[in-house]
């Protein structure tokens, strides 16, 4: 069985002891590739040296997280603007907008939302989105970009049906991680009408560990736990979320 993590943070100071391990146990769980979302500046140089360490296996995206966004906004941009010069990643991200810690940077962040997307189109490459209390506005700013040509994920998908159907249909997919094997998540519900087609495979690891390890640290090797829930949901087997998940993967970020 072949998974994919599409968004995990390995290269956070949870991990400094014990990447190698976590790897192999990620490996060993049927886990073929680990995509890392960028933060900012100051973890450019940890996840660089992790897909450094791992090539072909972890693999890095671009981009500022919108919780980043600062009054230095500009100086983190123009960085992030070099680099994609410079090399090829596998998407812009992680990008969006967050509306759950304040509201003070709110059009700084939109500000670097567009400009983000604006560079995925120009490069050819898929944004990976964080909306965490902002799916209305993200999804609003991605239909403002749609041309036919813009892709990606709008990562820890947290809506109801409608935005999910909204997004399926704007040509983006659904991150679902360990939220959906929580007891009182919504998502069972948000997803009854969605295809797995619509749907890959996320852990943002360190952070929203699956039942049964919550409270806990989360790794990759917990993607199973996600595809099981989600197996159960469908009524299918593991097997075909699989399946179905990872070719979702590999077309979104066709490496």
């Amino acid at each position: 069985m072949k998974l994919i993590d599409t968004h995990c943070h390995l290269y956070s100071k949870e991990f400094e002891q014990d990447i190698n391990e976590v790897i192999q146990r990620g490996k060993a769980a049927g886990v073929e590739k680990f995509y890392l979302p960028a933060i900012d500046s100051s973890t450019l140089d940890a996840m660089l040296a992790l897909e450094k360490k791992f090539p072909g296996k972890c693999i890095a995206m671009a981009g500022l997280h919108p919780c980043s966004v600062k009054e230095n906004f500009k100086e983190e941009l123009n960085l992030i603007e070099d680099l994609l010069q410079k090399r090829k990643f596998a998407a812009i991200g992680e990008i969006g907008l967050d509306f759950y810690w304040g509201r003070n940077f709110d059009e700084n962040q939109y500000e670097a939302f567009h400009k983000q997307i604006e560079w995925a189109l120009h490069y050819d490459l898929p944004i990976v989105i964080h909306s965490r209390e902002s799916i209305t506005e993200s999804t609003q700013v991605v239909r403002q970009h749609q041309n036919g040509k813009l892709k990606g994920i709008f990562h820890c998908f947290s809506g109801d049906g409608e935005s999910a159907k909204e997004i399926v249909e704007l040509g983006f997919y659904l991150g679902i991680g360990g939220v959906i094997t929580y007891k009182k998540s919504t998502l069972p519900e948000a997803l009854k009408d969605i295809s797995l087609e619509n749907i890959v495979l996320e852990t943002d690891a360190p952070y929203l560990p699956p039942v049964p390890f919550r409270g806990k640290r989360n790794e990759s090797s917990y993607l199973i736990y996600i595809a099981q829930k989600l197996a159960e949901l469908k009524s299918v087997s593991v097997e075909e979320v699989a399946i179905i998940t990872t070719a979702n993967a590999q077309k979104i970020f066709a490496n």
